[in-house]
């Protein structure tokens, strides 16, 4: 199997396992990853996703000995045209050539980063939530040297997390962006010991799970939906989306306040 599932109470780490490819994702992989973030995103008792590459590597993005094969008149053009376009209408493509690039899921997804997260990988860091990376990790356009473009989203995530002009200058040079650059410019959220990632992601992704769930989904979807939206516009989302979760679960966490639980900044006894 190319993706495993590991389920810690109501913490799933999702495990891409091509070793021998780096994780590079071909279209099985990629329909396994679909397969696997959508049950996560369907199963009532998951929380939070950990998403992570075996044997040291994230991902190496496309697999390129697959592409390779596609040398039949016209093979390129179906794999990437007729089998992964946007279609027409409100169904969502099956799936982008890295896998879950296209699904806006409902539940917060972290990526552990080991070793390389590049092209297509590097577009797969950029669609979760939240980054861990190792000390040792890097992200780069890599695909720069072959000619494929980032249609995974890169274009699109990347300059939001840093800017138009950096987003330009990484993507053009295809240069490696090391872990603590990464951090410096917002590409990633904590840098860890080598090896650590992993932990690292589960231990926040178990912070996370343990809170009441719908408000923190509710300010999760609030920061994603009024992304770009002139502020007034904004603030009439965050409202719709945030009063009902305070009726839901408001009322019993102030009860909870008020009964001598989670002073002071005090997240142990919530």
């Amino acid at each position: 199997m190319s993706v495993e599932i590991e389920k810690n109470e109501n913490v799933w780490t999702i495990i891409h396992n091509r070793i021998e490819a780096r994780n590079a994702v071909d279209p099985e992989a990629g329909d396994a990853l679909v397969e696997a973030f959508l049950e996560f995103d369907k199963d009532p008792q998951a929380r939070v996703a950990v998403f992570w590459g075996a044997g040291g590597a994230f991902c190496a993005g496309w697999d390129l000995k697959y592409a390779s094969t596609l040398i039949e008149e016209n093979a390129f053009q179906k794999e990437l045209v007729e089998n992964l376009a946007f279609p027409m209408g409100a169904n969502p493509a099956p799936r982008g050539p890295l896998g879950p690039s296209r699904l806006e899921l409902s539940k917060p997804v972290i990526a552990a980063v080991e070793g390389p997260a590049v092209a297509g990988g590097m577009e797969l860091a950029l669609w979760c939530d939240i980054r861990v990376m190792a000390e040792s990790a890097y992200l780069g356009v890599y695909c720069r040297r072959w000619g494929i473009p980032l249609i995974d989203g890169g274009t699109v995530r990347l300059p939001r997390l840093v800017g138009q002009g950096k987003a330009l200058e990484i993507a053009m040079t295809g240069r490696k962006v090391p872990a603590d650059e990464c951090y410096k410019i917002g590409l990633c959220e904590k840098v860890v010991e080598e090896g650590g990632a992993r932990a690292a992601a589960e231990e926040m992704a178990h912070e996370i799970a343990r809170f009441p769930q719908e408000a923190m989904l509710t300010d999760r979807r609030s920061i994603i939906e009024t992304r770009g939206m002139p502020v007034r516009e904004a603030l009439r989302v965050e409202w719709a989306n945030g009063i009902q979760s305070v009726s839901n679960e408001g009322a019993a966490g102030a009860g909870r306040l008020k009964d001598g639980l989670g002073r002071h900044g005090d997240f142990t006894s919530i």
